[in-house]
């Protein structure tokens, strides 16, 4: 018999879930889908993580690091997609690691995810507020009231303390999401797919007029960090570090990285879909696609208009137009900038409480509070409140610098755990129903496994360190509750009748 901590979950019992009566309701179709992946793809990493990387990172080699990044996205997508046809339930990786991987590591899992989709969207809502305050009247707002009163030195990689009390652009624009989040999915997909046409309009616009403004010398110094990236623990393996940071085209991947994590969210939303089999796919795979071309095409376009080391790091595309000229479109590219990071912002506020959720059936979290589903809106209402309070602290208090670089690993490692999962399910379960099957079996999830590991090993160190608090922390919650009230365990006791609602 295996050890309870790597009890799976039955692919049975999964399927059963899915057909229960406590259930999101299903209103999403492949549009939908496509559009809140599109909405959670572009955006942040375009109107913000595009200047600091090629200033600070990769130079115009970003143009390669959008591209590695890419493909690493693609085989992870195609995993993904599989699993989303096979267990259309909401939870993402945390399901598909329960079912192949065992209870402990679904835990470890779903507590990354959380953690990654909270932090994530408290960076999205600062870039928010950066780009909202370039539309405002000069000193409109207190200087104290628009930025954080913590702050990050890049140079001396250490944090200070500012004039400023909270960053109230931020904290009003997660307030805001929250209440339309809480209020229901079909209301926030539609109102992300109006969000997503501005936006796309608005990088469309980047791309025709931007290639006009292109000057190739700024290209000559193409690589100007290298080629490398990869530390192990800030030891460099290969390619070089500044200020014990890892810089070149790979360190500038794993950071722009940030910038892909939308299209797994889509996974979360698969109980809400109309066909989960057939349109969680599409929505992963066109969203991942249709994002990677405008990303590599958008920093072409900026690397070309403006010399690397002069890029702007908070709001690079709008003032890359002012530089050559084009103010009136720097004042377009803002108001575009603010709805897309807005679409970004809330797919990925949307997603964490979906996985509280899934963990709250199988009894690893309390189910009263953090399974309830609003009886009018069936939403996850609680945790979506919570998850909008901790977004708007992390938001309000601390610099966009420390909270992008807390992104990153966490979702890389997710992406591992999904390929790893695939290869696992395909000896476990060659039987199942497939509705959609990732080609090239081992190949692509071998490929996916070694590239997550590549780009997680390009990152700061400090990355790792805030991981492993973060998972300890979660191990900590598991051996004093999770593992002695999860459905698995019940069962195993005899306790349940092989249920897992909450």
């Amino acid at each position: 018999m295996a050890h309870p901590f790597f009890t799976r979950k039955p692919l049975q019992m999964l399927l059963e879930e899915a057909r229960g009566e406590n259930r999101l309701r299903r209103v999403l179709g492949p549009v939908q889908l496509t559009s809140l992946g599109v909405g959670a793809i572009i955006g942040a990493g375009i109107f913000a993580a595009t200047g600091k990387a090629a200033a600070e990172t990769a130079g115009p080699a970003t143009m390669v690091s959008y591209v590695v990044a890419g493909m690493t996205c693609v085989f992870a997508a195609l995993c993904y997609a599989e699993f989303a046809s096979m267990v259309p339930v909401a939870g993402s990786a945390y399901t598909y690691a329960y079912a192949t991987m065992g209870e402990m590591f679904a835990w470890i899992i779903g507590w990354d995810l959380v953690l990654e989709y909270a932090v994530g969207s408290a960076t999205v809502a600062n870039a928010w507020s950066s780009y909202f305050q370039t539309l405002l009247p000069a000193d409109w707002l207190p200087s104290a009231l628009s930025k954080a009163p913590i702050g990050f030195d890049s140079g001396l990689h250490e944090f200070v303390m500012t004039d400023g009390i909270v960053n109230l652009p931020a904290v009003i624009i997660v307030a805001i999401v929250t209440l339309v989040l809480v209020k229901g999915i079909q209301e926030s997909a539609s109102f992300n797919a109006a969000m997503v046409g501005i936006k796309l309009a608005a990088v469309l616009f980047v791309i025709g007029v931007g290639a006009f403004f292109i000057d190739t010398k700024n290209w000559e110094n193409f690589a100007p960090f290298g080629w490398g990236g990869l530390t192990l623990f800030g030891t460099p393996i290969f390619g070089e570090t500044m200020g014990g940071k890892p810089v070149g085209m790979l360190a500038g991947a794993a950071i722009i990285f940030f910038a892909y994590i939308g299209f797994d969210s889509v996974s979360t939303h698969a109980e809400e879909a109309k066909r989960p089999n057939k349109d969680v796919p599409i929505g992963i795979v066109a969203s991942l696609l249709i994002c990677t071309v405008l990303y590599i095409a958008v920093v072409a376009v900026l690397t070309g208009m403006v010399r690397y080391d002069q890029i702007d790091k908070g709001a690079g595309v709008s003032t890359a137009f002012s530089t050559v000229g084009l103010e009136w479109a720097k004042n377009l590219i803002s108001v575009a900038g603010v709805a897309g990071i807005t679409s970004v912002l809330l797919v990925m506020m949307l997603s964490a409480p979906r996985v509280f959720l899934a963990m709250a059936r199988d009894g690893m979290v309390p189910a009263s509070f953090f399974g309830a589903v609003h009886p009018k809106f069936r939403t996850p209402w609680k945790t979506t409140i919570l998850i909008g309070c901790f977004v708007a602290v992390g938001a309000g208090l601390l610099p966009i610098d420390a909270l992008l670089e807390m992104t990153n690993i966490g979702t890389l490692f997710a992406f591992a755990v999904v390929c790893t999962a695939v290869l696992i399910m395909r000896r476990a379960h060659p039987e199942a129903e497939r509705p959609f099957r990732c080609p090239w079996v081992p190949l692509v999830p071998i490929l996916g496994i070694l590239c997550c590991l590549m780009l997680m090993l390009s990152l700061p160190a400090a990355n790792w360190w805030r991981l492993f608090v973060w998972l300890g922390l979660g191990l900590v919650i598991y051996f004093a509750y999770s593992r002695h009230h999860s459905v698995m365990s019940k069962h195993r006791a005899g306790r349940a009748p092989g249920s897992s609602r909450g």
